[in-house]
């Protein structure tokens, strides 16, 4: 029988199991942070993805972010904002517990994930990445494997050998991305030999293969031309009819196109979250206003 990987609901109880299922199928001074803006909640019918609890997370003695309080929807793209060193790449991270990898990270408060602890004591955080996918700012394709090797580097590593399963897998992985009619005549190349905008679809098919719950992207289209740019952009609205998406972007005018719904951090804390129409046409906190309008950052 094909083993399968699937996208079932978050369970801490699942920890033990592997990935592998055995069933088929010169500006304004800037303004001072402030608290954040009431409309930091999703309407009471939206389903979360995300429960933030007053948390703050700290890297030695410096604390990165604070008190934090939000809401983040499922099934929807939201798109996290602000000035460089504000802390929106920590408190990405902080959802699947990536940060933890830096020495001395800690944190209070907690994160909810569909109503499950995703810090809970017995929770084992390699489980809560395999839920939770990231792709990276920069493309990071592992440079000794091909092309389809890339994508099934994370099957291969949870026990998965089927070779027919895993056919599968690459092409619809590749075809969820993008990518798939730009490569599908050259797999066994190295990953590294694609373009940039390629390897970065490449490093988000790698992250869908394993069928995570949820998909987190930190600034991913920093270092991509415009076209290439624009080939992501379509992939996040294709994306987010199956996947929550929680994209961190310096570009204001990407989160405008991409997202549903913003967030907005400065100096750690988060000062508005709301509708992207909102929070860029008529923000409710002068600080939103002063930093979307260009006024600093």
């Amino acid at each position: 029988m094909n083993p399968v990987i699937t996208r079932k609901p978050f369970s801490m109880s699942d920890q033990a199991k592997s990935v592998a299922d055995s069933s088929p199928s010169a500006p304004t001074p800037a303004p001072q942070p402030g608290s954040a803006s009431p409309a930091s909640m999703p309407s009471a019918k939206a389903e979360v993805a995300f429960d933030i609890q007053d948390l703050s997370i700290f890297y030695g003695k410096t604390q990165a972010i604070k008190n934090v309080h939000l809401q983040i929807p499922a099934m929807s793209v939201t798109a996290i904002i602000g000035p460089s060193g504000c802390g929106k790449s920590t408190a990405l991270r902080a959802l699947n517990r990536m940060h933890e990898l830096t020495p001395g990270a800690r944190h209070t408060g907690k994160i909810l994930m569909k109503g499950e602890d995703l810090y809970g004591p017995h929770v084992d955080a390699t489980v809560v990445r395999r839920r939770v996918g990231m792709v990276f700012q920069k493309s990071n394709p592992f440079p000794t494997l091909s092309i389809s090797e890339n994508v099934l580097v994370g099957l291969r590593l949870n026990g998965v050998r089927d070779k027919a399963f895993l056919n599968q897998r690459l092409e619809e992985s590749l075809r969820m991305s993008a990518l798939w009619d730009e490569v599908k005549d050259s797999l066994n190349r190295p990953g590294t030999s694609l373009s940039g905008g390629q390897q970065q679809r490449l490093c988000i098919a790698r992250a869908l293969a394993v069928r995570p719950e949820i998909l987190l992207m930190d600034e991913p289209c920093s270092a991509l031309d415009p076209i290439a740019t624009a080939k992501v952009e379509e992939l996040i609205h294709a994306l987010k009819s199956q996947y929550t998406v929680v994209i961190v972007t310096h570009n204001m005018q990407q989160a405008a196109r991409v997202s549903e719904n913003t967030a907005f951090f400065y100096m750690g804390s988060l000062i508005e979250f709301g509708p992207t129409e909102q929070i860029f046409m008529n923000p409710k906190n002068p600080q939103t206003e002063a930093y979307v309008s260009g006024r600093f950052g």
